[in-house]
């Protein structure tokens, strides 16, 4: 992943991060309780994998597709009591960004391989 990318996927969750971590206990319980659809620190870090993912895949998409008509990728799990908001939204922005138009499908999770005769 190049530092562009991970730049890019910074700036664009900037306005949405609470930032805790550089606040004090008390002030940063408060504000996770003033704004819980927020992106915490915390959230972040227990994440980053997925975030990563996300982020490269766009960069694998833009190498290899750029040129397609129409990109077909399942869309990304996330369960609603784990993932903000904000963050979800983030990664869906940023797996898309910059490429034509993306289709995502949401699948089961389980391989399926169909074959036609």
């Amino acid at each position: 992943m190049t530092d562009y990318s991970w730049k890019t996927f910074e700036e664009l969750i900037e306005p949405y991060q609470l930032h805790e971590g550089s606040k004090d206990p008390a002030t940063a319980e408060i504000l996770q309780k003033e704004y819980p659809w927020k992106i915490t620190d915390a959230e972040l870090e227990r994440f980053k994998d997925k975030t990563y993912r996300q982020v490269r895949l766009n960069e694998l998409l833009q190498e290899n597709s750029r040129s397609a008509n129409i990109i077909v990728v399942s869309l990304p799990i996330a369960r609603k009591e784990a993932v903000s908001s904000y963050l979800y939204m983030a990664w869906l922005e940023i797996l898309s960004r910059n490429l034509p138009p993306v289709i995502m499908i949401r699948g089961n999770q389980k391989n399926v391989l169909t074959f036609y005769s």
